[in-house]
């Protein structure tokens, strides 16, 4: 009984994945004093000391893998999610993914290690170009944090600096996001707290936009307030629950929306290569309040099919290590 409530517990209740605040000021210490190289080595055995001491994180990790393999049609990559040694790989691509983070964010991570797709990119950055904010919404897929981070130093492809502010769950990335402001005391950079999201924080959202800069939110997440009533989308064939809310604010702003997913190619890759996916939302958003709930329901749906379709291409670099379909836990 005891397991069972404790894979029932919200996300919003975990710890970061990332240890604590001094874990993290070590890893900038090392970052201050030794190449980039030197941390990525360092990353396999730290993801091996944590798969090692974490038992929930190789449950979950096991739990999403078992999930996703028979979906995979990759035949090599599914054979891999359904190794007893998924879970491992799972995790030191997670600390993998925590170095580029900071080599990001503190500017060393070079633009031309990027690979972007023929997709929706270049309108992307004539958005920004012309000084039109946009919307992005991101997941926990791959690495979060590389658009936001090179926008910062401009190496977006965009001639002027961007300022971003994403909104997080301050609770849970405290840490990571003093770990930025560290790295880089001028960023513009800009957190706003999801737990105080209100008609306040609508307006100055709004401010943002209107001044061409851009606003990024996680879709893969529920919302922290547990009481707020989910949408059930499917994902990996099950429903899993999705916050209304996210998706309700990318509405009421009424602006441009896009999907961002930066993606290694090498799960265990020495070498950072990415490549990042650019997609705009189809949907239009000039709708009356009555029909806002069901374009939200239709935005998440879309984020989720989008969301879906590269989990199974790249499951080892999804890292939400809690149960995503738990109905209690969600």
């Amino acid at each position: 009984m005891k397991k069972k409530e404790n894979q029932s517990v919200h996300w919003s209740k975990h710890k970061e994945q990332v240890a604590g605040y001094w874990h993290v000021k070590l890893l900038l210490v090392l970052f201050k004093i030794f190449p980039v190289i030197i941390l990525r080595i360092l990353a396999f055995p730290v993801g091996f000391f944590y798969f090692v001491f974490s038992r929930k994180g190789r449950a979950e990790s096991k739990r999403f893998l078992k999930k996703a393999a028979p979906l995979i049609d990759n035949p090599k990559i599914s054979k891999k999610c359904r190794s007893p040694m998924g879970p491992l790989r799972h995790i030191i691509s997670f600390s993998l993914t925590l170095t580029e983070k900071i080599q990001t964010w503190g500017g060393k991570f070079s633009f031309k290690n990027i690979y972007f797709q023929d997709d929706d990119i270049e309108e992307l950055i004539q958005m920004l170009e012309d000084k039109k904010g946009v919307f992005l919404i991101m997941s926990h897929l791959g690495n979060i944090e590389l658009l936001r981070g090179l926008a910062n130093f401009s190496q977006t492809g965009v001639s002027r600096n961007v300022p971003v502010t994403a909104i997080i769950d301050m609770n849970v990335s405290e840490n990571f996001t003093r770990m930025i402001k560290e790295l880089n005391p001028d960023s513009a950079f800009n957190v706003i707290n999801a737990r105080d999201i209100g008609a306040d924080t609508v307006i100055i959202l709004e401010e943002k936009l209107a001044q061409g800069e851009i606003v990024t939110i996680t879709g893969d997440r529920t919302s922290v307030n547990i009481n707020e009533e989910n949408f059930m989308i499917p994902f990996l064939e099950e429903e899993a629950p999705l916050s209304p809310g996210i998706f309700y604010l990318a509405v009421l702003m009424k602006m441009p929306v896009y999907y961002v997913f930066s993606l290694r190619r090498g799960d265990l890759s020495l070498k950072p290569l990415y490549d990042m996916h650019v997609y705009k939302c189809p949907l239009s958003f000039d709708c009356g309040r009555n029909e806002r709930r069901m374009r939200s329901l239709e935005l998440a749906r879309s984020f989720a099919a989008l969301l879906e379709k590269h989990c199974k291409e790249k499951p080892f670099q999804w890292y939400n290590f809690y149960d995503f379909w738990s109905k209690q836990g969600a």
